[in-house]
């Protein structure tokens, strides 16, 4: 028995390297600037698998690494706000999940395209909420969020843009940020798995990619302190504007 014999059928020892090639350096990004993972991930690894399957895959592989950072996140978060911008991820996640399992998969990959390009430029304007807070803007923000991360697992920059704005100690910001996220990764597994979007070949292929993803991650965070922030920044934003470019299906004919 080979080691291809563990792969999905649809995935070739080739893709299984280019995933675990662009996991890296997404991991990378996500470990130095906390940002940036799936904005480059999920361009380019539509563009070598199918984006239900990766979409799965970066799921599992964030959901075991942001696990550990949940338990300090309770204690330190706004749970109570916290809980309102939740509500809007319960319904976003599902409707999200829903285009992504019924939508075909080159229409998906220029929705995934657009969404992150739209998110580079809003982290590129560096905007952030300052107006007040109000509980009907919170579930929207949090239905957004939901809705970016059930088709493609991008909602990151609407939830950061807003709460990074807001009157509160950074601290509390990034245990709020981190505990929405953990609830929203729990909404998506089981959205996923209702819609059999987890399955034994994404399970599979987080084995591989996982740790890779990790070292990744961890590799990152060694950098940081060591690296300009404002340069690695601007390193992490060109990487996710060329894995729009380079995931286009437009250019299939002539990058794969």
């Amino acid at each position: 028995m080979s080691f291809t014999d563990f792969l999905p059928k649809d995935v070739s020892l080739t893709i299984a390297m280019a995933l675990c090639a662009i996991a890296f350096v997404s991991g990378t990004a996500r470990g130095f600037s906390g940002f940036g993972s799936a904005l480059i991930f999920m361009p380019l690894a539509s563009s070598v698998a199918a984006p239900r399957l990766v979409a799965a895959l970066l799921l599992v592989i964030d959901f075991v690494a942001a696990a550990p950072l949940l338990p300090d996140a309770w204690r330190k978060a706004d749970r109570k706000a916290t809980a309102v911008i939740v509500l809007g991820a319960l319904v976003g996640v599902p409707v999200g999940t829903y285009f992504l399992s019924v939508l075909e998969p080159v229409t998906t990959r220029w929705i995934i395209s657009c969404f992150v390009a739209a998110l580079l430029l809003l982290l590129l304007s560096g905007w952030r909420y300052r107006g007040k807070d109000h509980a009907w803007l919170s579930v929207g923000i949090g239905g957004l969020s939901g809705f970016c991360s059930g088709l493609a697992q991008t909602g990151g920059p609407p939830i950061v843009g807003y709460w990074l704005g807001r009157p509160i100690a950074p601290i509390v910001a990034r245990a709020n940020i981190v505990l929405f996220f953990g609830a929203s990764d729990c909404f998506s597994m089981v959205s996923y798995a209702t819609t059999g979007l987890i399955s034994r070949e994404s399970l599979v292929l987080s084995l591989i990619v996982g740790p890779v993803y990790a070292i990744g991650v961890a590799f990152g965070a060694s950098l940081f302190g060591r690296a300009s922030e404002t340069i690695f920044r601007g390193i992490c934003y060109a990487l996710i504007a060329m894995a729009v470019i380079a995931g286009l299906p437009v250019l299939d004919g002539i990058l794969r």
